[in-house]
């Protein structure tokens, strides 16, 4: 999480940090650089989940939302440079709109709030399929 954040929306957190392959090289500033520029591209992103206990008490409702962020963050990985990166839960799902923990309404709903989190880091990396908003 010292990367920095990346992007955010209500409930999620969107943290990236770089990442140091195997098979580097110094370059002239001192620098580990990919000994093959190509290797980048073969390493895939790597997705982590950090969902509190402050946000969602129950342990069913922290593995249905890693669940999903795990599900979604495959979906866009594709897009995503070979960082690590982590999603963190920052604040609670209503209980009284969401009062089962494993509805198929809290399920769509954090699932809908992934992909526009996810969306808002495609927009923003330089180089993805998508265009830029200006």
């Amino acid at each position: 999480m010292a990367g920095g954040t990346v992007a955010r929306t209500v409930h999620f957190a969107l943290h990236r940090a770089g990442v140091v392959l195997g098979g580097t090289e110094s370059g002239a500033d001192g620098a580990a650089r990919p000994a093959d520029p190509a290797e980048a591209r073969l390493c895939d992103a790597g997705m982590g989940a950090m969902v509190p206990k402050r946000w969602a008490k129950r342990a069913v409702t922290r593995n249905t939302i890693k669940r999903q962020i795990y599900s979604v963050g495959a979906e866009f990985e594709s897009i995503l440079c070979a960082a690590s990166h982590v999603v963190r839960l920052r604040a609670s799902f209503d209980k009284t709109q969401f009062p089962s923990a494993t509805s198929d309404m809290l399920k769509t709903a954090v699932r809908c709030e992934l992909q526009q989190l996810f969306t808002n880091v495609a927009v923003r990396t330089p180089g993805s399929t998508q265009d830029a908003r200006p």
